[in-house]
């Protein structure tokens, strides 16, 4: 299904039993809904689950950029009213991770639980500069080209050579985003600045990172210092861990969901 907010076409789906509490899924920079496949099977015996495609990803409008964080913010807020949501629980990964916490430092009340993995909290010089050099290669060079270092970045190195059967599909997703997109969002992940208001982010908050992604230190640095944080690290996994390791991410994200507030570590 698709609504246009904001003045662009979102692209969204929903899954599981009508009236369950709602559970909404964000994805990472150069993928799409699919990415969250294994975790709506998993979860929509329990859940309302809403996946949607952020914009210039996916069946999402891609318009030129660039892009900021609190526009993606915008989007996702646009979409929950617009389908009547008043409250969720949320997982954002990567980029959804970042757009989590822009939304929950401007209304945390539209979410329950916040499970924020495998992202991060600021950019610096040297990233800044590895965000730009992407955006030059996309460009001038196509998706294609950066399907290889990103895989190499997404998965462990074992996960690669072993399942092929589901790195490939990951794979046509990155080379499928469209360019404007891919670089629309990349400006906006290189603006992320959240670190002194981390705080400030109430609530129940799991952060949950692949032991071998290189965001690792941020996303401990998340659960460090979000108030009451619960932080997990998944081993054999880097920066997807949701799908090579997802009984390990289903299983964390399953007990957070369920355990009472007051027992969040």
């Amino acid at each position: 299904m698709k609504a246009t907010l904001n003045g662009i076409a979102t692209y969204y789906e929903i899954h599981g039993k009508e009236g369950a509490p709602w559970l909404t899924f964000s994805h990472s920079l150069a993928c799409s809904v699919r990415m969250w496949d294994g975790q709506i099977a998993a979860f929509k015996d329990r859940y309302r689950i809403l996946v949607y495609d952020t914009r210039g990803h996916g069946e999402s409008m891609a318009p030129g950029g660039p892009y900021t964080l609190e526009a993606l913010g915008e989007d996702l807020r646009a979409l929950l009213k617009h389908l009547n949501i008043a409250r969720t629980h949320f997982v954002g990964l990567s980029m959804g991770g970042m757009i989590g916490q822009i939304v929950a430092l401007k209304e945390r009340a539209l979410f329950d639980r916040l499970v924020l993995a495998d992202t991060g909290h600021a950019q610096t010089p040297e990233t800044i500069a590895q965000w730009r050099e992407r955006i030059r290669t996309a460009e001038t060079q196509g998706m294609q080209a950066l399907v290889d270092a990103t895989l190499g970045r997404w998965f462990t190195e074992a996960f690669r050579k072993n399942k092929p059967e589901i790195v490939k599909p990951i794979g046509a997703l990155i080379a499928a985003t469209p360019v404007a997109g891919y670089a629309g969002c990349c400006h906006a992940i290189a603006g992320l600045n959240t670190t002194a208001r981390l705080k400030d982010i109430k609530g129940p908050v799991m952060a949950i990172t692949g032991e071998q992604d290189a965001a690792a230190p941020g996303t401990r640095y998340i659960g460090e210092h979000v108030p009451g944080a619960k932080l997990v690290v998944i081993p054999q996994a880097a920066h997807i861990a949701n799908i090579e390791q997802p009984e390990a991410f289903n299983r964390a994200l399953r007990e957070f969901l369920s355990s009472p507030a007051s027992a969040r570590a």
